[in-house]
């Protein structure tokens, strides 16, 4: 099955892109993953809540124009359910199953995930309920899912 990560906002430190390269190329003899970068809205300073919404579903259009209809999502959002990762490796592997071709990881910017995003997601995931900025969100990810590699492998990796 193939993996996609779309994501709202680019890499822009080094030191964030060098560590998500490092987890895709570990990845790479167990599955490629393809990372899709989608800008991310800008508001006016003092921004209201209305445009905040109207941002967040900006960008949740452009988040599900890049999504197949026959794809399985996983939003990535604070109140999603927070699990081990052994649960994690398992859980990708009903999804895997279940799925049609295609596991999309959806990590949103600085407005979060709009609700027709979360709709069309079939699993809500957390990384952490402390909030995260979307660069180190990314990285986590990345790591988990290479770590749910080797576990499924039963590879030393995982401690």
């Amino acid at each position: 099955m193939r993996w996609t990560i779309v994501a709202v906002g680019r890499l822009k430190e080094r030191h964030w892109r060098e560590a998500v390269d490092e987890y895709l190329k570990r990845m790479r003899p167990y599955r490629a993953v393809q990372v899709i970068e989608l800008p991310d809205e800008r508001a006016d300073a003092g921004e209201s809540p209305a445009q905040i919404v109207l941002a967040a579903e900006r960008e949740g259009d452009r988040i599900l124009s890049h999504i197949k209809p026959q794809a399985t999502v996983v939003a990535l959002w604070e109140q999603g359910e927070q699990i081990s990762s052994e649960r994690l490796a398992q859980r990708l592997l009903v999804l895997e199953q279940s799925g049609g071709g295609e596991l999309v990881f959806v990590l949103g910017g600085s407005y979060g995930l709009a609700p027709k995003v979360l709709a069309r997601a079939a699993w809500h995931l957390g990384l952490s309920r402390m909030t995260l900025p979307h660069q180190m969100a990314r990285v986590v990810l990345c790591e988990q899912l290479y770590r749910a590699e080797r576990i499924r492998r039963q590879e030393p990796y995982h401690k």
